[in-house]
């Protein structure tokens, strides 16, 4: 029995069928009860083995970094270029929020939405009102962009930031590979590529207000906070109050299910980053909360929140919904 379970732990096998030796405990129980630790299981080794366990149990290809206090955790095929899909809707918006803190674009500064730039298929709200030609500001464009990760919203930014400037704003912020991709219209890009290191990098150096004005920056992540941001993968399995602490972004196209984001500890300091991309898991036409790559984000979801749970007095307001009035 000893044998076998070790040779199912090194095989990244164990958090879901075996018991923790001596225990009696099932390994996924151990996990929140906490005796892992007491085997001397620290929070990196945990994360190691539990995306080793659900990356496997999901199946596909899978591309990863994942930090922990500052520290890399999961370094897995870091460095390969991967297609980003909405992932990148977050680098377009750094690109949009530079032009701002430059003094050449405003939140405040109104965008046309005419007929032709409604995208009709794929994610958003503004093919669902069928009245054009309307007109939003650049503060509403981007929170639909990186919250229902609107397609016309995408368009929309790329009145403010063409596809050129998009690109070379990234490259001069230290994202060389992380790149929207050129349609004929110079104003419309698809969401190009980037590396699961850079994604982290970006996300870290957002978080660290290296990328963008005190006031952008704040936008920014209060956005991808917002419990109106995406919950169908890394924040589902949450309360509300923990979805506040996890600024999150993910993407999905084809083969290709993504997120990336940064856990917050209670204080409001960042505590883990991730970037994860995978491709050929789980059945290519399902969308939604049923997807295997999906399930294995959820999983991994609530282990970073759970260790990041402590750091100080909590610093974000709870959730207060209304009834309307």
């Amino acid at each position: 029995m000893t044998s076998n379970v070790s040779r199912r732990a090194a095989l990244g096998l164990g958090a879901a069928a075996v018991a923790v030796v001596g225990t009696g405990v099932p390994a996924a129980a151990a996990e929140s009860a906490g005796v892992s630790e007491a085997f001397g299981r620290g929070p990196a080794e945990r994360i190691r083995r539990r995306y080793r366990a659900e990356t496997q149990r999901a199946g596909g290809a899978w591309q990863a970094l994942i930090s922990h206090a500052g520290q890399p955790v999961v370094t897995d095929q870091a460095d390969d270029v991967v297609e980003a899909y909405s992932v990148n809707k977050v680098a377009v918006a750094v690109a949009v929020l530079d032009k701002i803190d430059r003094g050449e674009a405003a939140l405040t500064q109104r965008l046309e939405v005419t007929q032709d730039i409604v995208s009709s298929t794929g994610d958003g709200i503004f093919p669902l009102d069928g009245a054009y030609p309307s007109s939003v500001t650049v503060g509403h464009a981007l929170a639909l962009l990186l919250t229902v990760s609107d397609d016309t919203a995408n368009r929309l930014a790329g009145l403010v930031t063409p596809t050129v400037e998009v690109n070379s704003t990234l490259v001069a912020k230290g994202f060389p590979r992380t790149q929207v991709s050129p349609s004929a219209n110079p104003n419309r890009f698809y969401l190009g590529k980037t590396t699961p290191r850079e994604t982290h990098d970006l996300l870290n150096a957002l978080a660290a207000g290296r990328l963008l004005s005190p006031s952008s920056t704040a936008f920014l992540l209060k956005i991808l906070r917002s419990q109106a941001a995406h919950t169908d993968g890394i924040r589902r399995d949450l309360s509300s109050d923990e979805r506040a602490r996890v600024a999150t972004k993910a993407g999905w196209f084809l083969n290709g299910r993504n997120e990336a984001g940064i856990v917050f500890d209670p204080a409001g300091a960042p505590a883990l980053t991730y970037a994860l991309f995978s491709q050929d898991a789980g059945d290519p036409a399902d969308f939604g909360g049923t997807h295997a790559a999906v399930r294995a984000r959820v999983a991994l979801g609530r282990l970073f929140v759970d260790l990041t749970a402590d750091g100080g007095t909590p610093r974000t307001a709870a959730y207060t919904p209304t009834n309307g009035g």
